[in-house]
């Protein structure tokens, strides 16, 4: 070939890689450490800039004898696509300081689904919400409280049953894990594993599931010191009760 048809071909080759018409060279295919795919469905080990349409969107440029063209939406139009695509409405949240450090209470189609440890970015006070801690702020004041809130924790149907039974633990009082699982299903082991995944801690009681040689594990808070405090903060909603006679109100709203 002519040096100068060589030189030509060569610039013609780089034009190519810069707009993205073909990849920048053979050996990223015979040399990729994984031959699948990624979840986005381009070939790992592969330029990722091989497998997605040239700047204007659509079919990637193409060199034709009137130049080079290419088709698709405007770049901003498809940035704004994919926006709308991926966006989700905030989730309704709502926090509060207790002795144990913030708390965040989530809600979802009118039910709680989630109280984590820390204090929410976005706050939204939702009657469900407001309601879920002014419980909560009874409870932590030691008063009898009953959390008779609509609840929709997300997990295996096994889970479910764990959470199940730990509802059904009146405040104050406490289960083993072998206890539980007897319950439920599965082993001490599996219990324990449940409450961990647990999305709504206090209001289903993880806490009140102990080992039969001692106080056990708690992933919320300070571990197991909150796991203490708040069975030490039950047992004295529970001497007040008993104090104040059956006919004391119970914190419901």
């Amino acid at each position: 070939m002519p040096v100068g048809t060589a030189v030509a071909a060569h610039e013609d080759v780089r034009l190519e890689m810069q707009r993205g018409v073909i990849g920048p060279s053979r050996h990223a295919t015979l040399h990729a450490p994984d031959r699948g795919r990624t979840p986005h469905g381009t070939p790992s080990g592969l330029s990722e800039r091989r497998h997605r349409p040239a700047r204007g969107g659509g079919a990637p440029y193409r060199r034709t004898p009137g130049g080079w063209q290419g088709g698709g939406l405007p770049a901003r139009k498809r940035l704004d696509s994919a926006r709308t695509e991926v966006s989700h409405p905030p989730v309704p949240q709502l926090s509060l300081h207790t002795p144990f450090g913030d708390l965040t209470v989530s809600e979802e189609a009118c039910r709680i689904v989630a109280l984590d440890w820390g204090w929410g970015r976005d706050q939204t006070p939702s009657p469900l919400l407001r309601r879920a801690c002014a419980l909560l702020e009874a409870y932590f004041d030691a008063e009898p409280v009953d959390f008779d809130l609509p609840l929709a924790p997300a997990g295996t149907p096994y889970q479910q049953r764990v959470w199940t039974e730990l509802r059904r633990i009146p405040p104050g009082e406490t289960r083993s894990y072998a206890a539980i699982a007897g319950l439920a299903g599965g082993s001490a082991r599996s219990v324990g594993m449940a409450n961990r995944a647990n999305p709504i801690p206090i209001l289903i009681p993880c806490h009140r599931v102990v080992a039969t040689t001692g106080l056990g594990g708690y992933s919320g808070g300070d571990g197991p010191a909150t796991k203490r405090g708040l069975l030490d903060l039950e047992a004295l909603a529970r001497m007040r009760r008993a104090a104040a006679g059956r006919g004391a109100p119970i914190a419901t709203t």
